[in-house]
């Protein structure tokens, strides 16, 4: 399966691996295969953790581990805010009227999730 996402304005179909968005392109589109490779490491961390617990490891161990696996989706939540402001919001803003309203608050409502996570 393709991992090239579809270039702004084309459509992605289900046949390429990537559904058409009722929001148009996403701003991390060009950088999914980034996104993805630090998700598959992000998984790995996590079966680690699985393995520590079914091993009985030590507990402050595990814990540092969490710590390491959170940090490391921080990082991937916060590029993929940095690339939806940059892209969609920008581009909500620049055309004005209710849609630049809703993509500003989709992004104040991302923002205070994060913050409180």
């Amino acid at each position: 399966m393709s991992t090239k996402a579809p270039a702004d304005g084309e459509q992605g179909s289900p046949a390429d691996g990537h559904e058409a968005s009722p929001h148009g392109a996403h701003g991390y589109s060009d950088h999914r295969d980034d996104y993805l490779a630090r998700l598959r490491r992000i998984e790995g961390q996590v079966r680690g953790l699985q393995r520590m617990v079914n091993e009985d490891s030590y507990c402050i161990d595990i814990l540092t581990q969490v710590s390491a696996v959170t940090r490391a989706l921080q990082s991937v939540a916060l590029g993929l805010l940095e690339d939806h402001l940059g892209h969609c919001v920008a581009h909500a803003a620049a055309e004005g009227g209710p849609v630049a309203d809703e993509k500003l608050r989709e992004a104040s409502a991302a923002i205070a999730r994060l913050v409180r996570s």
